[in-house]
């Protein structure tokens, strides 16, 4: 069997497993969509220049359906997975360990896919959101949810190695992933924060994929009310690249494939 043929057959092995845990497919896909119906229906106000709160809030739940799909879940399934020896295992097979994580990047490309198709079409039949109309605004659209989904899955793999156990893999992941959403422009207006948070915030690669998808959804006037006092899609750029090539070293260098008692 040839390497793609592999790397194909790991990630169908990786999307079935997700499609058969009932509860990981509802929180997963439906409980970004419940979030906006609740917002949308009693935050419905402007928040300037035309924009209603909810289409701000929608490209902040597609940035974080990104980021769940690729950090939140991973840093969660994978040390549940070393736990259970599942990781000890294939080491010992012939399997070649790019098989694996080939596999979840094929697992975390579908929910993502799936999941900002559910939350796009919510958006636009409940509450008015406008599709971008430009072939610009669709090609930023998809470098901004690539670089963004490539950012948070290596760094859901790097993050996977700090919990002990499987079982405290959600306390430790889930409070993260809770502050970087309330910190990063999805429940509030960004500018509306304080600006501490504002700079903690632009650490982190959360901020910048909610900024790159507001320049799609957005009007391009509403930029002059970001921070840089533009979209800054060039820094959007810079910044998540970044965030790639550092979180790929730090999965080079910090992957666990057994826990200490496994030795």
């Amino acid at each position: 069997m040839n390497a793609p043929t592999l790397g194909l057959r790991q990630g169908e092995l990786e999307i079935r497993q997700f499609l058969r845990s009932r509860e990981q497919v509802v929180f997963t896909l439906l409980f970004p969509a419940v979030m906006i119906v609740v917002f949308g229906s009693i935050f419905d106000g402007t928040i300037g220049d035309g924009v209603q709160f909810t289409q701000y809030f929608v490209t902040g739940m597609i940035a974080t359906g990104l980021m769940t799909a690729g950090f939140q879940a991973l840093a969660i399934q994978i040390p549940m997975e070393r736990d259970r020896g599942v990781l000890k295992r294939l080491l010992g097979t012939p399997m070649p360990k790019w098989v694996y994580f080939a596999g979840k990047v094929l697992m975390v490309a579908f929910i993502a896919v799936l999941e900002t198709i559910v939350l796009i079409a919510v958006s636009t039949a409940f509450f008015g959101l406008t599709l971008p109309d430009t072939g610009t605004q669709w090609l930023t659209f998809c470098w901004v949810s690539v670089l963004g989904i490539t950012a948070c899955t290596l760094c859901g793999v790097a993050f996977s190695s700090l919990a002990r156990t499987g079982r405290s893999a959600p306390a430790v992941v889930t409070p993260v992933a809770l502050v970087l959403q309330f910190t990063s422009g999805v429940f509030f207006v960004f500018t509306s924060l304080p600006t501490w948070m504002q700079n903690v915030a632009a650490i982190f690669p959360l901020k910048w994929m909610c900024q790159g998808l507001r320049s799609v959804f957005l009007p391009a006037v509403f930029g002059a009310r970001e921070p840089g006092g533009s979209y800054e899609l060039a820094k959007v750029a810079i910044v998540l690249g970044v965030w790639c090539v550092a979180a790929l070293l730090l999965c080079l260098t910090t992957f666990k494939w057994t826990t200490k008692r496994d030795g």
